[in-house]
């Protein structure tokens, strides 16, 4: 995750080209497609398509289904840091610990098939939540 400074085109396009410069030469090989909503922060991100081969697409308005992976990202942190708490209010290590502990997360989705390793899951789950409650309460 990048912080954007504002919610604004340019501070958009800024993390974007970031993010592009850790990728280079790769960049076409894996944004193959960008999904978004409508809002005035992404109205130049369509600017990537004549940029790189990536395309762009932009969901319908109240139509969260068209961006179904985005949404469930959108899950995954709101599951640490809850809706109507400001982002900013969290240090960049504890952005990195949810970052780390989404990835891992969708790591075990994908292999994780039996109810008995969906209770070690939900279990791992709370433990990695303990352990994130105790590194927010330690950094103030």
């Amino acid at each position: 995750m990048i912080r954007i400074p504002g919610r604004d085109p340019n501070g958009v396009m800024n993390a974007l080209s970031i993010i592009h410069s850790q990728f280079e030469e790769h960049w076409d090989d894996v944004f193959k497609t960008i999904t978004t909503d409508n809002g005035s922060e992404f109205s130049t991100l369509s600017d990537l398509e004549t940029l790189s081969k990536t395309l762009v697409y932009f969901a319908h308005p109240y139509t969260s289904c068209e961006k179904g992976s985005v949404e469930r990202h959108n899950g995954l942190i709101r599951r640490f840091i809850p809706k109507g708490k400001r982002i900013d209010s969290y240090s960049d290590e504890q952005i990195a610990q949810v970052e780390l502990i989404k990835y891992r997360i969708i790591t075990i989705k994908l292999f994780i098939t039996t109810s008995d390793s969906c209770y070690t899951e939900e279990l791992f789950l709370r433990l990695l939540f303990l352990l994130f409650l105790s590194i927010s309460n330690n950094s103030y």
